[in-house]
């Protein structure tokens, strides 16, 4: 006898629909439809991209063959691939930004431990941005070069979980600093930078706000040294200095503040890393691993391209592009979750891969987390009584 519904439906159980259906409505999604339904439209692109289907014709072909089971996903038949390509380039993707959010609540109750293990309380971000490319000839909107077109992601990685706490995709033109320039931070936050953001204003707006940043620093600025610090004994730093950057150009953006450069010795690629950073407190070695920790936000882009289709679009629209991107966004989210409700060590990779095999299994999905490789016991069958007492036949 059958106990639990499919994994899949449990998954989707972490979606309340009443939440859902409020958030359709402030988004005026169903306007003037009248066949496929958001819950539809967001069942076929989260089975796209948990069970890694490539095409429309993949997608409503494998909710076709599943048909038995669609009822315990609130979903009574597969979406035809009209109605789905015209509801990814039509009904607006702010719908499926919104979900993120929604369980992106649900997983900071979660994290409630920091991810990194580094000694201070500071909130410890890191702020990338990665590039999407795609045909020029099939996105003409979104053209980046004379030749190639692409849209950028731009996240911020919160190192408690490691969870995805703000994304924003523009067109590849658009620079990163100009997105870093729109975002607000708490109070001795720690943003962790790549040498592509810097920007004197920026650095100094910062500074006066009481956010830190640890930024690698670009060759060639001019600075004057205010102060040489005792080095660490036996650690892997050249130089720890207080400087005041001294060139015009950081005297006109404002940026006349004390900031910090830490030269780093990297004994695997025999090399040199320059680091500025405006924090004056921390120890040099902790300027250094603060800065080793951005390499999270590079695991993040690795895993989420990957793992999840977010190379190659079912859809040519700006819409439908942003459709199918947050409701990958979404699934990695997702996969985020159930790793932090599990006690099995999973990596993000197999757990997408385990999960693609046996999204339609019958199991309870708590108890498959955290023993994925045990087989549940056979029930024995009912036994049906007999009517009549031994010995006895009906007159």
């Amino acid at each position: 006898m059958v106990k639990t519904a499919s994994l899949f439906s449990q998954v989707l159980s972490l979606f309340p629909r009443l939440e859902f259906e409020q958030a359709v409505r402030r988004h005026q999604a169903e306007r003037y439809a009248k066949g496929l339904t958001c819950w539809q439209q967001f069942v076929a692109m989260l089975f796209c991209q948990l069970a890694q289907a490539h095409s429309l014709r993949e997608i409503c072909g494998g909710l076709r063959c599943c048909l038995g089971r669609l009822v315990h996903l609130g979903v009574r038949e597969a979406p035809k691939r009209s109605s789905l390509s015209y509801a990814n380039c039509h009904r607006p993707w702010q719908l499926y930004e919104e979900l993120f959010h929604q369980l992106l609540d649900k997983c900071h109750g979660l994290a409630s431990r920091p991810g990194h293990k580094l000694r201070f309380r500071n909130p410890l971000l890191s702020l990338d941005s990665t590039t999407i490319e795609l045909c020029l000839s099939l996105f003409p909107w979104a053209e980046f070069t004379r030749t190639k077109g692409a849209v950028k992601l731009h996240c911020l990685l919160d190192h408690q979980g490691y969870l995805p706490t703000f994304a924003v995709v523009t067109t590849g033109k658009v620079s990163d600093v100009t997105v870093a320039r729109t975002l607000s931070f708490a109070k001795g936050s720690i943003v962790v930078l790549d040498r592509g953001y810097k920007d004197y204003a920026l650095w100094a707006r910062w500074t006066a706000e009481g956010v830190f940043f640890v930024s690698r620093m670009v060759r060639g600025t001019v600075y004057e040294v205010v102060e040489r610090r005792a080095l660490p004994r036996g650690r892997n730093i050249l130089a720890d200095e207080i400087i005041r950057l001294s060139s015009e150009h950081a005297r006109k953006q404002g940026c006349t503040c004390l900031l910090r450069r830490v030269v780093v010795w990297l004994q695997d690629k025999q090399e040199t890393l320059e680091l500025i950073t405006n924090h004056l407190e921390f120890g040099a070695t902790t300027i250094a691993a603060i800065y080793k920790e951005r390499w999270q936000i590079e695991l993040f882009f690795k895993a989420l391209k990957q793992n999840l289709r977010i190379k190659s679009f079912v859809g040519t629209t700006r819409n439908a592009l942003m459709t199918q991107i947050w409701t990958a966004l979404i699934a990695v989210l997702l996969l985020k979750y159930l790793k932090l409700r599990s006690r099995f060590d999973w990596s993000l990779s197999n757990l997408i891969a385990l999960l693609h095999w046996n999204l339609f299994t019958y199991r309870d999905l708590w108890g498959w987390l955290d023993d994925p490789f045990h087989t549940p016991p056979l029930e024995p069958p009912p036994v049906q009584l007999s009517l009549f007492a031994s010995g006895q036949h009906p007159a």
